[in-house]
């Protein structure tokens, strides 16, 4: 018989470990699933997990949707750490797309460098404006930020779909709900040639690093630590939770909106009604994954990206709905929740020994 066993301390082994576990479970179950729905789970898993990484160009996507995952993925581990959940990263990597496109198309006719510099501004100014929202009524009136911040997402993309259908469309558009193409100007950098990898993916790497070092090396590091863990002792020690509130929502909006930012000046550039394919949300998966430390999330994004690759490669080979990617990152969830149990527990075999 099979049994939990309540461990006298959290296993500092499974801290690290589930998240490796969850991903074995993950792959053991993705093959299942393709065995069940009549394809050669071997030949499935290379093309889902392989195939899109064969070549410089694979590899260069693979970076490219890591970037907004990672940057997603890092604001929400500042505010997850001290018990802040924001969920509405979406919906401020959306305004923050918003914001840094109004620029782009207000002034696409400009040769000037520094509309790319104003439209970093606006692009985290836009996130950061729209965290402040469920901050504000966190701190005043008590409000549940979950629910804030989520419901936020909705209007965000009902405001981003009112502007491309009437102030922003392009006039020349043929109707289209889209606004016009980003003048030169206002477009990333690319990194590498033939490829979409823009300058961002840089960007993106510096912050990881900044991130890393403010959590740990910093007071302001250590104070959402002690307000996350303990927030009686951070009571008592005079840091303050609405601080932290503040701090954890606005830097989750400024890199949210950055990424919104990238993803208009980059791969897409232009507005149009949908920006992401859900990179807010799927940036929860990734900051859990990798256990909420900058590093660990620039693995864990690299991962997740694999799969929206590997995604859209089996609808191309095999005919499978695009949705498979959602199911692949649904179970990664799934196992890691179910695998961060045996943190605090262990599996023993045997039945309960009676006490005397």
């Amino acid at each position: 018989m099979i049994r939990f066993e309540q461990r006298l301390a959290p296993s500092q082994v499974m801290i690290y470990g589930a998240p490796v576990l969850a991903v074995v479970l993950t792959l053991l179950a993705g093959g299942i699933l393709f065995g069940a729905l009549g394809y050669d789970p071997l030949q499935s898993m290379y093309l889902f997990f392989i195939k899109p990484i064969s070549n410089t160009y694979g590899v260069s996507e693979l970076l490219l949707k890591a970037v907004p995952l990672t940057l997603c993925a890092i604001g929400l581990a500042f505010g997850f750490r001290g018990n802040v959940w924001n969920i509405g990263a979406e919906g401020q990597l959306t305004m923050g797309a918003i914001a840094a496109g109004a620029i782009a198309v207000t002034w696409h006719d400009t040769t000037s460098s520094l509309i790319l510099l104003i439209m970093i501004l606006a692009g985290i100014m836009g996130g950061a404006a729209w965290a402040a929202i469920p901050a504000f009524l966190k701190t005043r009136f008590h409000a549940n930020e979950i629910l804030t911040s989520l419901m936020l997402t909705y209007v965000a993309t009902l405001f981003l779909g009112y502007l491309v259908n009437g102030p922003l469309r392009d006039p020349e558009g043929f109707n289209f709900p889209e606004s016009r193409m980003f003048g030169e100007a206002a477009l990333l950098p690319l990194l590498v040639d033939a490829s979409r990898l823009h300058v961002g993916a840089l960007i993106a790497l510096f912050i990881v690093i900044a991130a890393w070092l403010i959590l740990s090396r910093t007071l302001i590091g250590f104070q959402v630590k002690v307000v996350g863990l303990t927030p009686m002792a951070a009571h008592y020690a005079g840091f303050s939770s609405k601080k932290v509130v503040w701090m954890g929502l606005l830097v989750g909006g400024a890199l949210a909106g950055l990424a919104g930012m990238f993803e208009v000046a980059g791969p897409i550039g232009q507005l149009q009604p949908v920006i992401s394919p859900g990179y807010g949300f799927t940036a929860i998966i990734v900051a859990f994954l990798g256990r909420l430390h900058p590093l660990g999330i620039l693995c864990a994004a690299l991962l997740i990206a694999l799969s929206y690759l590997g995604g859209e490669t089996v609808q191309m080979q095999l005919s499978l709905p695009l949705a498979v990617t959602g199911v692949f990152q649904g179970m990664l969830l799934f196992f890691l929740l179910a695998c961060d149990v045996l943190i605090n527990y262990r599996l023993v075999l045997g039945l309960k020994r009676k006490v005397a």
